[in-house]
Parts: structure tokens; sequence; C-alpha cells
């Protein structure tokens, strides 16, 4: 006897393999996605470690600025100190210069001869002097050529006058002190 089987069976569908491409790819995804995460990580690792750096350099910069205006401080301070120090060492060389130039304006005063005024500016005098005659402020003239201190003596006016009845000379003149 035959027997035949109407019920239908089953059959199992043979699977059929995974296409290789689709594997390739879904391998070279997670290994990109990988590579990509590790690169992630890497890159902002260093840009952590720049930034705190940066942060760093900052502070270093904000110290270094403090330090370059104490510096500047300090120089200014020593360089008006040191104004004030060559101030008074000058004064305390030339303090004997003014007396040196009077002396030397009254040993070359002739008699007959006095000043009446005296302007001093820098290395420049000007004189004011009367005189009895015209032969004695000549020799004052002379007098002050002939000095060690004093050069480019210059008489710029001399004028007659009288005085209660009497004749006199009002010069003037202008001479340098030697440096």
């Amino acid at each position: 006897m035959i027997k035949v089987n109407l019920i239908p069976t089953k059959k199992k569908k043979k699977q059929k393999p995974l296409p290789t491409f689709l594997i390739y790819t879904v391998l070279l995804t997670i290994l990109t996605a990988l590579v990509l995460g590790y690169l992630a990580y890497f890159y902002s690792s260093r840009l952590s470690d720049r930034e705190a750096k940066a942060k760093d350099n900052d502070r270093k910069i904000t110290e270094l600025k403090a330090k370059i205006k104490a510096v500047e401080d300090f120089e200014r301070l020593n360089k008006t100190f040191q104004q004030r120090k060559d101030i008074i060492e000058d004064l305390g060389r030339n303090k004997s210069l003014p007396v040196k130039i009077l002396d030397e304006i009254s040993a070359q005063l002739p008699v007959g001869v006095w000043l009446t005024t005296m302007d001093v500016r820098g290395s420049d005098i000007n004189l004011s002097c009367t005189a009895f005659s015209n032969t004695d402020v000549v020799n004052y003239v002379n007098n002050l050529k002939n000095s060690k201190l004093f050069t480019d003596v210059y008489l710029q006016e001399s004028v007659q006058s009288k005085i209660k009845e009497t004749a006199v000379y009002t010069f003037r003149l202008t001479f340098k002190v030697k440096p």
C-alpha cells in the first residue's frame, strides 16, 4: 500500500549565507566607529591639555605684567633719584663758582669804577657799572679781557651823564664764564 501523505509537511528552507560585502561593510563600520571614538578621545584630551596650558600661560603673563610694572616703577623712581643726585652733586661742585665770579669781578675793578647791577644767567654775565672817566671804563674792560675766568668780554654801551654836577660814565658789559 501506498501511503500518501496529504498533509503538507514543512520543509526547512536552507538559509542563504550572508553576502560577504555585507559582512565587510558591518566590520568596516565597526572599525571606523572605533577609530573615530579613539580619535575623538585623543583630540579631546589634547584640547583639554592645551586649554589648561593656555590658562597657565595667561596666569604667568598676568604675573609677569605685574612684575614688569614693578620694574618700570622702580626704574622711574631710580631715574628720579638719579636726577636729584646729579642736581645735588652739580650744586656741590658749583657752589664756589658764584664766589669765584664775584671775587674775580671785584679784583679786576679799578679805582673809580663801581658796580650798579650784576645779572648772572648760566655762564652769561651782564654788568652795569659807573666810572669817573672813560679811561677807567677801558681799563676795566681790558682787565676783564685779561682775566683767566672770563671770555667774550664785550662793552655794549658807554654813556656820559652828570650826577650832582659830576660827569660820570654809565656803561654795560657782557661776558661769559669759561667752562
